[in-house]
């Protein structure tokens, strides 16, 4: 490690709060690895809802707003992090890292120096990898890749062979994985029809076009102004965010699956247009977590329910070989220097983009 630097360049969460939270600093630490780590040199990170939600202390069972990106004042201290537990500070997010190897302990395979990897966002316990209550989240419970180095368990990476950019790679981890997730969950195949809130989105384009890739019929929703960018995902049909009838929109489509990060006040409407025997699956609520269910429309319909957020082992890694096989492609809408995070998260909040927003060390 002679030609790694002692220090490195770093946005730091020093605490729950709005984007003032974050500090540049010039003089971090570089990670030091154990031996069943690797030190990656980060190349570039992607953005997402975890972040944003995890500064601002939106997680806490004390706030019921839809996300923000501010803070709150009555964040609950004890719950704030998506996994209900206090979190350490300082801290350096960023969970979509993608980047080389520069150096890998003494448990790790040493042929990875040099290797272009991603990083996946649920670090596992590997005495007990299948306990979801011992898995962390890469840039919560461990340092992320805001920063130029970032360090990783040997079995919570992938190498990566692909002619992609390090900036289009980091579009990848959290949408893709998230999105793949919830469709594993709800069992999505080919004679499924999935309506897609929020499709806009990173999770909701990713959405689309795993969805596609298993031979499903797509609705996507999404404000009109998007539409354009949103059918070159390659959605069957594009409807508005908010139609005022959503089941008149929708016309004969059967709904057997939503696919929802949206929640808020549509939400009763989505419930209402599925089929008897649908699937809901959801990993967010970026509109509001607080909604209102009949529970006659429940169980008369005979409906399933299901949440995901920590997902099989299996996912980032079929999500890793997708790629390699060009089966699904990034959609990159901007890119930032990491020293200005605070106005890439600023844009990412404001939700005018396409896609994925990524900042480069």
């Amino acid at each position: 490690m002679n030609d790694i630097p002692s220090v490195m360049q770093a946005m730091v969460l020093k605490g729950h709060g709005d984007l003032d939270a974050y500090e540049w600093h010039e003089d971090w630490p570089v990670p030091r690895i154990g031996p069943d780590d690797v030190l990656i040199k980060v190349g570039a990170c992607g953005m997402n809802n975890t972040d944003v939600n995890t500064r601002s202390g939106w997680y806490s069972k004390a706030v019921d707003d839809a996300t923000t990106g501010g803070a709150f004042d009555e964040v609950d201290e004890e719950d704030p992090t998506w996994g209900g537990r206090p979190l350490s500070f300082p801290r350096i997010q960023g969970a979509d890292a993608v980047g080389r190897v520069v150096a890998a302990g003494a448990n790790a395979d040493q042929s990875l120096i040099g290797k272009r990897v991603m990083v996946d966002g649920w670090q596992r316990d590997w005495s007990d990898p299948d306990n979801m209550d011992k898995t962390g989240y890469f840039g919560s419970e461990r340092d992320g890749g805001y920063a130029q180095y970032t360090s990783a368990d040997r079995r919570d990476i992938a190498v990566v062979d692909s002619p992609l950019s390090d900036a289009e790679l980091a579009t990848f981890q959290c949408s893709y994985t998230t999105a793949e997730g919830m469709l594993t969950r709800a069992s999505v195949g080919a004679d499924d029809t999935v309506l897609i809130p929020g499709a806009s989105g990173g999770v909701g384009g990713a959405l689309i076009q795993l969805a596609k890739r298993r031979g499903a019929r797509v609705i996507a929703m999404a404000s009109e102004a998007k539409h354009a960018d949103v059918a070159a995902m390659g959605p069957d049909v594009i409807l508005p965010r908010c139609p005022d009838n959503l089941r008149s929109a929708l016309g004969d489509e059967k709904i057997t699956v939503v696919a929802d990060i949206v929640g808020g006040a549509q939400w009763p409407a989505l419930i209402d247009v599925l089929e008897r025997g649908g699937r809901y699956t959801c990993s967010g609520a970026i509109a509001g977590p607080m909604v209102t269910l009949d529970l006659r429309t429940f169980y008369l319909r005979d409906l399933t329910f299901t949440g995901s957020t920590i997902i099989p082992q299996h996912v980032f890694h079929d999500v890793v070989r997708y790629i390699e096989r060009g089966e699904i492609r990034p959609m990159l809408a901007a890119t930032y220097p990491l020293s200005e995070l605070r106005d890439a998260q600023a844009a990412f909040i404001a939700k005018r983009h396409t896609g994925n927003i990524v900042v480069l060390p």
